[in-house]
């Protein structure tokens, strides 16, 4: 029998050598061996989250052995889910993967979810136009090569779009896993940069007794009001979920611009679930419900005061003629007319059959993604983008019986997906079918001290629409959609059909020089279809201000990763260094569109238009992390990070005609170095629960190594901003958490910067201004405050 803590561990590996015998231990924590000799043996004991263990003993017929195993504290052992066959220790895997706590995310201030985890988490950066979205980015590559999921649920919502963020409640989140390179043997096409998984959080239950937490965040820079109410109850075998998140904000402000018109925001999210386990396995069934109005930032501004202004005409509007906004709408918490609503509803089932040595796995979800854009002010209540977005996901694994100590799994997964387009007046995609299927085989064995795993997949995409007509309302003179057949009409995007084939597999391995120093070593191909922007957009999006014309005749995109990565977990210090190069065949990337004299071509007045271009891109770079935490000074911490990436563009052609200005890729993030000093009180302080304060600095370089053919990026200086944060537990007298709170600092010294990954930087249409700046700036200082109240 294994206990720890004098409490039975099931499904804990035992080897009993030099027999090579391998078994787990059953829920009571009980193994067997069979036809065994008596005599002298050594038993190896080893799982999720415990110490691995070597004990002699002395076997005799019908003898019984109890084994005292202990939990193991180093994050080494942390179990992630996220990128493997099956529940693995992070020492195992050798693909990298970071994971961020609730913990960490709450000490931190974030406008929204993926704020959190760029913070926390090196490698990690995101493309964004104001505090409300954030489209993440994995070591230089965003949109759809970097998958994400809710719950291990495929995230579908037109995650093209630069406008939009991630449809996820941020207070909901337990816990986010990130998976830094190609996760296509998992996940198949749109995994090629690698996986951010979103874990909703699971609560201590107790038999028929109702928990929860009431959650309230405000934001001084931008007047951000947030409550999320959570409850759980269990009852026997079955546990219940539910929580409601209400969120809303006026314009952010910044020292240069003042307050920013069009950033303002209104939130509302729904989620339930429920679970039962058995001894058969378990099932969850779960709904979410996300609601979204966001203002849509163009940017225009008076030219001699830099004061924004407002469209309020469509036929005959002047970008650089309209009325300047009252300061007393600034700070309003109403949504203007122009402005985005997005709706996304999630419906999805996972379960697992257990069986003696083996488990069947299912996840099957439906998705629904409505997106509105609405951008004449004539008529306010006609969308210019409205898109419906209807997704069925399925992945089904089955983790068979392990064979001569393998670990392996077979599995099939993929997607059936419609895009329609309602009442509307631009059209920058067509309505599209999309059904993707893919099978995988994933193994992994243990050899000693070194872990290898690995597999293969194949897949296939197929993407069609039919022809699609567009033609002008005689009443409105808008554009609208139209049958074939009318007198007036114009063929937007003739017919397509076509299916893309993808093969993809990982190869790496763990040598695990000692329980706390460990080299992994990987080499994964990755592979992604063309998305739908990418090969059929010929429209304007309203809500990016962009023209996008895509290319019918894009091959899918291929990469080969090598990552190489040494960890230590020290007395006095965490260690980590992890290297990477990344080769990408078919790139697809986005570039401003300019005539023959060099000028940017206009095809909607006030817009800018993108043309996506493909060739073969390297990426290349390193993060470097030292956590100090002295033994002997339990309540300091010094935490760095450091984060690298170069991207460099391949094609052949434009380097030789252009040289620098076409040499790197765009959207890649520069140097940064993060530093946290953190003090945290190792036991009460009256009735002070583990009170703590924090000061960081993040420090961003010079960018430098842009994408500057057709101005379509800029050089961005770099910049460093101070943040600050005090929190603490607060308990009763009888020991119970009553309130945990969080009072936080961003930008202390209120500097005045852009991110070079600010969508917002880039929108100006002066060449020259009074005060020498161009574009918008990012948000100023921001104090915080959180609490939670648990009961």
């Amino acid at each position: 029998m294994i206990k720890s803590k004098n409490i039975p561990v099931s499904n804990i590996t035992i080897q009993l050598s030099p027999t090579g015998k391998i078994t787990k231990t059953n829920e009571a924590g009980i193994f067997e061996f069979n036809d065994v000799n008596t005599g002298l043996y050594q038993i190896t004991s080893s799982g999720l989250g415990y110490k691995s263990s070597r004990s002699r003993i002395d076997l005799k017929s019908d003898s019984t052995v109890v084994i005292e195993i202990a939990e193991s504290a180093s994050t080494l052992n942390d179990v992630v889910v996220t990128g493997v066959n099956r529940a693995t220790e992070l020492r195992k895997s050798p693909v990298p993967i970071a994971v961020l706590t609730k913990r960490s995310m709450d000490q931190n201030v974030n406008t929204n979810l993926i704020e959190a985890i760029v913070k926390g988490i090196p490698g990690v950066s995101a493309v964004t136009t104001g505090p409300n979205v954030s489209k993440p980015f994995i070591r230089g590559l965003g949109y759809n090569r970097v998958l994400t999921l809710y719950d291990g649920l495929r995230q579908e919502g037109q995650q093209w779009g630069d406008e939009h963020g991630i449809e996820v409640d941020e207070y909901g989140i337990g816990r986010a896993e990130v998976v830094k390179g190609p996760a296509s043997l998992t996940y198949g096409s749109d995994a090629l940069a690698g996986v951010i998984n979103m874990i909703p959080a699971n609560a201590d239950l107790r038999d028929n007794v109702l928990s929860g937490d009431l959650t309230t965040n405000y934001q001084s820079n931008n007047g951000m009001v947030g409550s999320s109410l959570g409850l759980n109850y269990a009852q026997n075998d079955w546990k219940y979920t539910f929580r409601a998140t209400g969120k809303a904000a006026h314009n952010y402000y910044n020292k240069v611009d003042g307050y920013v018109y069009g950033t303002a925001f209104r939130e509302f999210n729904l989620s339930a679930s429920a679970r039962v386990d058995k001894k058969w396995g378990y099932s969850k069934t779960a709904i979410t419900y996300y609601d979204n109005l966001m203002e849509i930032p163009d940017g225009s501004r008076d030219s001699l005061t830099r004061k924004f202004t407002r469209q309020i005409l469509d036929d005959g509007d002047d970008i650089k003629n309209r009325p300047i906004i009252p300061d007393n709408q600034l700070k309003s918490y109403s949504i203007n007319p122009l402005h985005q609503h997005i709706q996304h509803f999630r419906f999805y089932n996972s379960s697992q059959l257990k069986f003696a040595n083996s488990d069947l796995n299912f996840l099957i979800g439906g998705q629904q993604s409505v997106r509105r854009e609405y951008n004449h002010p004539t008529v306010p209540s006609q969308a210019g983008l409205n898109v419906v977005l209807n997704t069925l996901n399925y992945d089904v694994k089955y983790n068979l019986p392990d064979f001569g100590a393998i670990e392996s799994t077979i599995g099939i997964n993929g997607m059936l997906q419609g895009n329609r387009s309602k009442d509307a007046t631009d059209f920058p995609i067509p309505d599209y079918d999309l059904f993707d299927i893919g099978a995988f085989y994933f193994a992994k064995k243990s050899f000693g001290k070194v872990d290898v795993s690995g597999g293969v997949r194949l897949d296939r995409r197929s993407i069609s629409w039919n022809n699609f007509y567009v033609g002008t309302n005689s009443q409105t003179g808008f554009g609208e959609k139209v049958e074939a057949n009318r007198p007036v009409s114009e063929l937007q995007f003739p017919s397509f059909k076509r299916n893309y084939y993808g093969l993809s597999g990982s190869l790496g391995l763990t040598y695990n020089i000692s329980e706390k120093l460990l080299v992994k070593a990987n080499i994964a191909r990755g592979y992604r279809a063309p998305n739908i922007t990418e090969i059929g957009s010929n429209g304007l999006d309203p809500g990016a201000h962009i023209v996008y014309l895509g290319n019918r005749t894009f091959k899918p995109e291929f990469n080969l990763q090598q990552d190489l990565g040494i960890i230590a977990y020290l007395k006095d210090a965490d260690l980590s260094l992890e290297v990477f190069n990344n080769d990408i065949q078919n790139y697809i990337y986005q570039s401003r569109l300019t005539d023959e004299n060099g000028n940017p071509v206009v095809i909607v007045p006030g817009n800018l238009t993108y043309q996506y271009q493909q060739s073969r891109a390297r990426l290349y770079g390193a993060e470097f992390s030292v956590n100090v935490h002295p033994a002997n000074l339990k309540w300091l911490s010094f935490n760095n990070s450091f984060a690298y990436v170069v991207g460099l563009n391949k094609n052949k052609e434009l380097l030789n005609q252009y040289g620098n200005e076409a040499k790197y890729l765009p959207f890649i993030p520069p140097m940064q170095i993060r530093s946290e000093i953190k003090l945290t009180a190792t036991n009460e302080q009256g009735f002070l629960n583990k009170p703590y304060f924090k000061i960081d600095a993040a420090i961003f370089a010079n960018q430098n190594k842009f994408y500057a053919l057709d101005d379509t990026e800029s050089f961005t200086k770099g910049y460093t901003l101070i943040n600050a944060g005090i929190g603490s537990g607060i308990k009763s007298k009888s020991n119970k958490t009553i309130l945990d709170i969080f009072v936080q600092c961003d930008n202390i010294f209120n500097t005045a910067y852009q991110s070079h990954l600010n969508r917002l930087k880039y929108f100006e249409y002066y060449n020259n201004s009074p005060n020498g700046r161009s574009g918008i700036y990012n948000m100023g200082r921001n104090f915080s405050f959180k609490a939670i109240i648990p009961f």
